[in-house]
């Protein structure tokens, strides 16, 4: 099976292609490094042909609201449309547990307007929720973090390591289309700021992390709205043993 990956050359991308590709798939990064770029439609149409699926784990660059609603919704529609003039068979995109339930949030905002895309476009998809990663726990501290105070909510999140989501998209993606969605999270529900203190002892930041009820994730309250659903597929490492092995 071939399949173009959008977003090829990041931390989800790299892992997935290698998964794919030693499941004996011929797995290809799509971006603007290997030039292609879906905002313009440069070079994309000619990665498509001969492609079985497309698999959409590419981000915005800027998380301004204008920019990401821009970059989700132009770079998927020029996507859909070279899959649909190339014969593509399967469109798969990563998006975020919880995107429906905070529209507070531009970024999320974002998300679902690139989902809504994929659900009209006749294409046969999938779109594989995933919940926060490990990786991204002192990011989500860094952008909380007022005059050396990180200031977050116990709102719930159930972080994911990033092979496992990639091993879980891999799959998602050889498989038959949903059309549908498909969400994931790690086996363990923190508070974000339990989380975030978490995340900042791993690698012996001093911060201290205030637990705020009012504080905003990415410009929005939360509070059970960032975790899987009833019908979530959980991975099995734990946050502490990622730890002790990264």
């Amino acid at each position: 099976m071939k399949i173009v990956v959008i977003g090829g050359s990041g931390l989800i991308g790299t892992k997935v292609i290698a998964n794919l590709t030693s499941h004996g798939h011929e797995a290809v990064a799509a971006s603007p490094q290997s030039g292609v770029n879906t905002l313009t439609g440069e070079g994309l149409k000619e990665a498509l042909v001969g492609a079985d699926v497309v698999l959409d784990v590419s981000n915005s660059p800027s998380f301004a609201d204008d920019d990401v609603m821009n970059f989700f919704t132009t770079s998927t529609e020029n996507q859909l449309t070279a899959e649909q003039e190339t014969g593509v068979r399967h469109h798969v995109a990563l998006s975020i547990v919880g995107a429906d339930r905070l529209p507070d949030s531009g970024y999320l905002r974002a998300k679902v307007a690139q989902e809504k895309l994929i659900r009209d476009s006749g294409v046969p998809f999938t779109i594989v929720r995933s919940t926060q990663f490990f990786e991204f726990g002192k990011a989500i501290a860094d952008s909380a973090t007022q005059d050396g105070v990180v200031r977050l909510s116990d709102g719930a999140v159930q972080p994911i390591a990033s092979d496992d989501v990639a091993r879980m998209v891999a799959k998602a993606t050889v498989g038959a289309p949903l059309n549908g969605i498909f969400e994931i999270g790690g086996p363990e529900k923190f508070g974000m700021a339990e989380f975030a203190r978490k995340a900042l002892a791993r690698v012996n930041d001093p911060r201290e992390v205030v637990s705020d009820p009012a504080a905003p994730y990415f410009g929005t309250l939360i509070h059970e709205e960032l975790v899987p659903g009833p019908d979530g597929h959980l991975a099995e490492t734990r946050y502490e043993d990622w730890s002790a092995k990264n």
